[in-house]
C-alpha cells in the first residue's frame, strides 16, 4: 500500500474546495442518486458530445424544468456533466456513475441500507451501539433481521454483499480444493452462494453452513432449488453465544467475509471457538478485504467507508480491519498463518490457518 503515506499534493485553494465538497456531500450524493433515478444521465448520454438542452430533458422525464435544472447544474459542480454552449454532456465521472456496477451497487446500499441511520453516526460512536439500525427495524444487531428487511433494502443489501464476494469465487474455489476437503464447514453462509458454489464445483463435498435460523432456511431452499440438498446442512447458531456447540469433523472451516462483523473480543472467541474442534489435518480459511491490503486507493477508500455501516447500523463495534490486527487475534487463538495470499478479487485476501503445533 503506497497511499496514506504522505501529505497530499494540493494547493491550498483546492485543499479548501475539497472541505466544501465534504460540507456539501449527503447533497451531492442525493443528486447523483436522483439523476440515476430520472434517467436523465443516461438521457444525456444518449445525446452524445452534442449534448441535450434544459427543455428537451424536461419534455423526456416526469419533472418539471425547474427540477431538472436544479438537478443538472449541481451536477456541473460535481464534475458529472460540462456544458457544449447551453446543452448538458456527460463528462468521465457521470460516465462511471451510469455505467460502473461497483458504483451503482455502493450507492444502492448507501441509499437504502446506510443513509438514515448514518444520522445516528454521531450517537453510535459515543455508545458503541447501532443507532442508526432502528431505520430498518427493531433488533439488536442486523444480522436476525436480514430475513425480515423491506425487499427494495434487502435487495441492495446483499447485492452489496454478494458483488464483492462473487467476484473472488473463480480464483478461490481451485485454492480451496488444493486439498481435496470433503466436508467442508461454512461458517456464517448467510444465503448458501457459497456452499452451492462448492459443491459445484465438486461432486463430492459436503457442506455445513453455521448461521442464524433466518439465514439458514434461505440457504436451505436454495441449496434445495439447485438439487444439492443432500449434500448441504445447517447447523443452527448463535456465534455470539459462547455456550452453543461449534460443528465438529470438519476437514476446511470457511470464514468469507465474516470476521468483520464482530469486535476483537467477539473475533478472539470465535477463532478459539473454530480451534478447539480443528485436528493436525484440518485447515480454517479467512477471506477478507483488509484496508491496507488494497491495490489501489480507491478500494482502501471503499472498505474504510464501509466500516461506519457496522457502525451505525450493523452492530456497533465491528469494522473492516488492518490486516495486523486479525493476524495478532489469529495468534492469540492458537492458529498460525500457513500461507497469505492477496489480490484475490475486488482486494480479498485469504489467510490460510491451521494449529500451532
Amino acid at each position: 500500500m503506497s497511499f496514506y503515506r504522505s501529505p497530499l499534493s494540493i494547493s491550498a485553494f483546492d485543499a479548501k474546495f475539497e472541505a466544501q465538497k465534504i460540507a456539501f456531500a449527503p447533497i451531492s450524493f442525493q443528486v447523483a442518486r436522483c439523476l440515476l433515478k430520472f434517467n436523465l444521465l443516461q438521457l444525456i448520454s444518449d445525446s452524445g458530445t452534442n449534448g441535450s438542452s434544459l427543455s428537451e430533458l424536461a419534455q423526456q422525464t416526469t419533472l418539471s424544468e425547474y427540477a431538472v435544472g436544479v438537478l443538472v447544474d449541481m451536477g456541473l459542480s460535481m464534475g458529472l456533466l460540462y456544458l457544449n454552449n447551453e446543452n448538458y454532456v456527460l463528462d468521465k465521472i457521470g460516465h462511471f456513475l451510469l455505467h460502473d456496477d461497483m458504483a451503482k451497487t455502493n450507492l444502492n446500499f448507501t441509499h437504502d441500507v446506510c443513509y438514515q441511520g448514518l444520522f445516528e453516526l454521531e450517537a453510535s460512536l459515543i455508545e458503541g451501539k447501532p443507532k442508526g439500525l432502528a431505520s430498518l427495524g427493531d433488533w439488536q444487531t442486523i444480522y436476525p433481521g436480514l430475513s425480515q428487511l423491506p425487499e427494495e433494502i434487502k435487495k441492495s443489501w446483499f447485492e452489496f454483499d454478494h458483488y464483492y464476494s462473487d467476484h473472488a469465487f473463480e480464483s478461490l474455489l481451485p485454492l480451496i480444493f488444493q486439498a481435496q476437503p470433503k466436508h467442508i464447514v461454512d461458517v456464517g453462509g448467510n444465503t448458501g452462494k457459497w456452499a452451492l458454489a462448492c459443491t459445484g464445483f465438486d461432486n463430492q463435498v459436503k457442506v455445513t453452513i453455521m448461521d442464524l435460523p433466518g439465514q439458514l432456511q434461505v440457504a436451505m431452499e436454495n441449496a434445495k432449488a439447485a438439487g444439492v440438498s443432500a449434500r448441504v446442512s445447517p447447523f443452527i447458531t448463535d456465534l455470539l453465544d459462547e455456550s452453543k456447540p461449534f460443528c465438529e469433523h470438519g476437514d476446511l472451516y470457511w470464514m468469507s467475509q465474516f470476521l468483520d462483523c464482530f469486535s476483537e473480543a467477539e473475533i478472539l472467541s470465535i477463532l478459539k471457538r473454530a480451534a478447539t474442534v480443528m485436528t493436525s489435518n484440518s485447515e480454517l480459511c479467512i477471506l477478507e478485504t483488509f484496508w491496507d491490503r488494497q491495490p489501489f486507493e480507491a478500494g482502501a477508500y471503499c472498505v474504510n467507508a464501509t466500516s461506519l455501516y457496522f457502525t451505525a447500523i450493523a452492530n456497533g463495534n465491528s469494522r473492516m480491519y488492518h490486516s495486523k490486527t486479525l493476524l495478532k487475534l489469529i495468534s492469540q487463538a492458537g492458529l498460525f498463518v500457513d500461507e497469505d495470499i492477496d489480490n484475490i478479487g475486488l482486494g480479498h485476501t485469504l489467510l490460510r490457518c491451521k494449529l500451532k503445533p
